[in-house]
């Protein structure tokens, strides 16, 4: 008997308890914690992260009032009320590479345990609560894991143990976890527009012998990327996403491919722009930085960048529906009012084609 489907089934971004990325960091005083955490972020600064706690204050009023206050330098600083939600946790944590937990107030998925003496006790409280311990942290040089430990992780002696004095262990550990979390990248091709200009469907024009939409997905799996045609219907072709945002264009295109595979980050590349080539994209993928919300293309005489030409990181994907929320369906102003990574390459490598003379003009200088 087949199980009756109530809600469409949606491939759901991978996320932890509260965030995509989190590490539960628990068993000593808070203050030592948030110290480690300080002076970890130090250290990675070039990653986004955040830090996620509970006040020890009490009888605090609830607030009447949700105030944003903006300093000069940059930082914002708010305060409002509410409850500890992981659905509304994990939609403010999206943007963030990896988020700090303070296991002594929340329980999460991936734990660092602190080797404190004095709490031995409260891990053993707390061990069903400990479920992937990815190290260990002295507070002193003699000290083992408690017997709880040993009895919930007989492979103890295999997990890493730093002293706490030992940053650069630590961050280098951490470093590494935020690396293996780094989303695959796919490659979308763009195809299901109007070519209202040109008179005729520029992905079939031929520059190189081939029409233009198989040469670029041709360019982009030659760099190891797993790629789609970005179509309007639904052919059941295995090699195509069809718009499940409809009559948005571009815009519907990339969300399309982000709600087949939200955690993936892709790269979108347009039919129209026949002198990206194999070295551009690969510029591309080298400078790409999975920290920011995407890394695009500009023209060094071009006031903005390109969005068709531009790596989407999953984090990108709330944030264009929060776009398309208020009403906007240009990729180019999500990407120009976001923390995006710009790679500025000569103006004619990305000439837009738009019409029969301009396509004739271009043949006729590619054959050059």
């Amino acid at each position: 008997m087949t199980k009756h489907q109530k809600h469409t089934n949606i491939t759901k971004r991978s996320n932890d308890t509260f965030a995509p990325n989190e590490l539960v960091l628990l068993g000593t005083k808070c203050g030592v914690i948030a110290e480690l955490v300080n002076q970890v972020s130090k250290e990675l600064s070039d990653c986004r992260l955040a830090y996620f706690d509970a006040s020890h204050a009490k009888d605090v009023a609830e607030n009447q009032l949700s105030e944003f206050v903006f300093h000069h330098d940059g930082n914002l600083q708010i305060t409002t009320s509410g409850h500890i939600n992981k659905f509304e946790q994990r939609l403010q944590f999206a943007q963030y590479d990896y988020v700090f937990i303070n296991g002594n107030h929340y329980a999460g998925s991936k734990q660092v345990v602190f080797l404190d003496p004095e709490k031995e006790a409260s891990i053993t409280k707390r061990i069903d609560q400990i479920s992937e311990v990815q190290f260990f942290i002295k507070l002193t040089n003699t000290i083992e894991p408690f017997q709880s430990l040993k009895a919930k992780f007989p492979n103890w002696e295999e997990i890493p143990q730093y002293d706490l004095s030992d940053i650069e262990s630590i961050t280098n550990h951490i470093s590494e976890l935020i690396q293996e979390t780094i989303p695959v990248i796919k490659g979308l091709v763009l195809v299901g527009g109007k070519s209202t200009r040109m008179g005729t469907d520029k992905s079939q024009l031929e520059y190189f012998g081939k029409p233009q939409k198989e040469y670029v997905k041709e360019l982009l799996e030659t760099n190891a990327l797993k790629t789609y045609y970005s179509v309007q219907n639904d052919a059941g072709n295995e090699n195509e996403i069809h718009d499940a945002f409809l009559n948005l264009g571009p815009f519907g295109g990339i969300c399309s491919a982000f709600q087949k595979d939200p955690n993936a980050a892709w790269l979108i590349l347009a039919t129209d722009v026949p002198f990206v080539n194999d070295e551009l994209i690969k510029l591309l993928l080298e400078k790409r930085n999975p920290s920011k919300v995407a890394t695009a293309i500009k023209g060094k005489g071009k006031e903005f960048v390109e969005p068709l030409i531009t790596i989407y990181e999953p984090k990108a994907y709330p944030i264009l529906l929060q776009y398309l929320a208020q009403g906007y369906s240009c990729p180019r102003k999500t990407l120009i009012n976001s923390d995006v990574e710009i790679v500025e390459v000569d103006d004619d490598l990305i000439r837009n084609i738009n019409t029969p003379k301009e396509f004739e003009q271009v043949k006729e200088e590619l054959k050059k």
